[in-house]
C-alpha cells in the first residue's frame, strides 16, 4: 500500500491519501481523544504524541499537530504506519453505534439553497486542502450564516479570509438573504 502526503494551507495539518475510500458517505471530524473513541483509526492516531486533530474526508485523512510539538519529519512515519496498519487490517472506520447523526427536521428553502451551494461549490474546493465546511445554522432574522471549519480548515491562518472573501461573497451573490458569514467553533 502506498500512501501519499500533501501539505495543506494550514502548516499544522497534513493530508494523507491512502489511495482508497476513507469516509465516502460523510466527512468525520475528531477534535480530541474522547471523540476519537468512535473510530479505531482516529483513536490510534491520537495515541501519537503531538496529534491534536483527525479528519476523514472521502478519500483522505487529515491530521493536525500541536503548534510547538513534534515536527512533521518526526510525525509522518508514525502516522503513515497507523494509517497503513488500519487499512491493511480490514478494520471498520467507525465502531458500531457511532454512525448516527442528529437531524433537526426539514430545512427552509433558503437553508436548502445554502446547503446546496456548500455541497456543490465550497466543500469540493476545501476538500482539496484537506478540510471541510459544515453548515451550523442560519439566522433568518439578521441574515447571519454560521459555518464550522473542520479538518485542515480549522485553525488555518487563511480560514478567516476564505470565509469573508470567498464564501461570504459567493453566498451573498447567490442567496441575497445571507448578509454575513461567521465561523462557529
Amino acid at each position: 500500500m502506498f500512501i501519499q502526503t500533501q501539505p495543506t494551507p494550514n502548516p499544522n495539518t497534513v493530508k494523507f491519501l491512502p489511495g482508497r475510500e476513507v469516509s465516502p458517505d460523510q466527512p468525520r471530524d475528531f477534535a480530541d481523544i474522547d471523540a476519537a473513541t468512535a473510530s479505531p483509526l482516529a483513536e490510534a492516531l491520537f495515541e501519537i504524541e503531538g496529534v491534536t486533530g483527525v479528519f476523514f474526508g472521502e478519500d483522505y485523512v487529515s491530521v493536525s499537530r500541536q503548534d510547538h510539538g513534534p515536527d512533521w519529519s518526526g510525525l509522518k512515519p508514525a502516522i503513515l504506519g497507523v494509517v497503513m496498519d488500519h487499512f491493511t487490517s480490514g478494520q471498520t472506520l467507525m465502531r458500531a453505534g457511532s454512525e448516527a447523526e442528529t437531524s433537526s427536521g426539514p430545512d427552509s428553502e433558503v437553508v436548502a439553497e445554502i446547503k446546496q451551494l456548500l455541497d456543490t461549490r465550497v466543500r469540493p474546493a476545501v476538500a482539496q486542502d484537506g478540510g471541510d465546511i459544515q453548515f451550523d445554522r442560519f439566522d433568518e432574522t439578521d441574515g447571519a450564516l454560521y459555518l464550522r471549519m473542520r479538518g485542515a480548515c480549522a485553525g488555518c491562518p487563511s480560514s478567516a479570509a476564505t470565509l469573508k472573501s470567498g464564501i461570504e461573497t459567493m453566498m451573498r451573490h447567490y442567496v441575497p438573504e445571507v448578509t454575513r458569514v461567521e465561523q462557529t467553533l
